[in-house]
């Protein structure tokens, strides 16, 4: 693994406090029985979810102490985990459908793109080792939006399209962090230029729905 990336796993671990304060407590509080204070969808979606996060900490772990064949092995995983998180992801799709607030359609829509988009080029580019790296590090990114969309209004007291813009603004910085670190070691860093446009075109389109309508 690269000398900027050796302690990526750890820096990875930071998605369990996030996604505890990002996700309503009653998540965490009934895991794994739940009960009946969640339904179908939210116990379905809560484990998926900690199934990737936990998928994502462990491969840099595993590379990091030369396990090489085990990062294979729970890669091959991720094939089936993947379509099963988007599938949970169109669940919400189909709640958010037939609400009050239909425009909302573009957070989930919107995050399932990148996810693919980001996971489709690891695997595409799975036998090279830094751009497969970069680009799982894009879909950690994305869940960023869903975690501070709760984080925001529900532990800050911010409003919605401030806790929105303030993900763009978190993300710039992240993205930016990691391409100067790129720059500084003379690695390819094309792949958080990919990410960086792909989120740009996300806050144009989040915008025009909802700041000039």
């Amino acid at each position: 693994m690269e000398k900027g990336y050796r302690n990526l796993g750890y820096a990875l671990l930071l998605l369990i406090p996030l996604a505890y304060f990002g996700m309503d407590k009653s998540c965490f509080i009934h895991f794994p029985q739940f009960g009946e204070q969640m339904n179908g969808y939210l116990r379905f979606h809560t484990v998926v979810v900690l199934a990737w996060i936990g998928l994502l900490i462990a491969q840099p772990m595993l590379i990091r102490y030369h396990k090489v064949d085990w990062h294979r092995r729970v890669g091959k995983w991720s094939y089936f985990l993947f379509p099963v998180l988007i599938l949970s992801t169109w669940f919400q799709v189909i709640r958010i459908s037939g609400s009050d607030e239909p425009m909302n359609l573009f957070f989930p829509l919107a995050d399932s793109v990148l996810l693919i988009l980001f996971y489709g080029l690891a695997i595409y580019y799975r036998r090279q080792q830094p751009l497969h790296m970069r680009y799982m590090i894009g879909t950690a990114i994305v869940f960023l939006g869903p975690t501070l969309a709760y984080i925001g209004p529900h532990r800050l007291g911010w409003s919605a399209n401030f806790t929105q813009y303030a993900q763009y603004a978190i993300t710039i910085f992240l993205l930016t962090g990691l391409l100067r670190l790129d720059q500084m070691h003379g690695k390819k860093y094309n792949p958080y230029l990919i990410i960086g446009l792909s989120y740009a075109i996300h806050l144009l389109v989040y915008s025009l729905l909802f700041m000039w309508t």
